[in-house]
């Protein structure tokens, strides 16, 4: 049967997705039209079918030992010329970010992998398109911000055309009635 290709982020809510959404699009990147607007838990990895069970316990375990935390993103940055990628950059919640996305990609779990590059959590509004595009995406989000409380994450699968699809979210416990924090792994004991 082959593999399918999954990956697991944190949504950008409503309106910051599709107007970030709309502005990829704007500057050239059409894969922006089959990607949601996202801060990436796990890139694309391909698994068997069959591991989604097991998948899916795993990432239910990780949502329930998570709390809601603040999402703040501002400006921009690049990842050139060692990537041809810019975004608008995580100010904060990437510290939780990075807790989450430890654990998802645990050795000992189902999505256990090593990434290409140093993980940075980021929301991508360019990449793979002309040098005077991705300036220019650069240069007109650099004062762009949005801030949310991340609530949980979610599993997508890469269909054949290329879109990204949701398949599953997963929900953090709710914190104490009035407080949220970042999860770090020093407050995750």
């Amino acid at each position: 049967m082959g593999t399918v290709t999954l990956g697991v982020s944190i949504a950008v809510p409503e309106p910051h997705g599709s107007r970030l959404q709309q502005c990829r699009l704007g500057f050239g990147d059409a894969a922006a039209a089959k990607i949601p607007t996202h801060v990436t838990l796990l890139p694309p990895t391909a698994v068997e079918p069959a591991e989604r069970p097991r998948i899916e316990e795993h990432l239910a375990a990780i949502a329930a030992a998570g709390r809601p935390f603040p999402m703040r993103l501002y400006g921009t940055g690049t990842f050139r010329p060692l990537s041809p990628v810019v975004f608008v950059q995580v100010v904060e919640g990437g510290s939780a970010c990075g807790w989450l996305q430890e654990r998802v990609r645990d050795p000992q779990g189902p999505l256990a992998r090593k990434l290409q590059f140093p993980y940075h959590p980021h929301v991508t509004i360019a990449h793979g398109i002309d040098e005077k595009l991705m300036d220019a995406a650069e240069a007109e989000l650099a004062e762009y911000e949005a801030a949310w409380t991340a609530s949980g994450f979610a599993l997508y699968e890469q269909g054949r055309d290329g879109a990204w699809r949701l398949q599953r979210e997963f929900r953090f416990t709710t914190a104490a009635a009035g407080t949220t924090r970042e999860r770090t792994p020093e407050t995750a004991a």
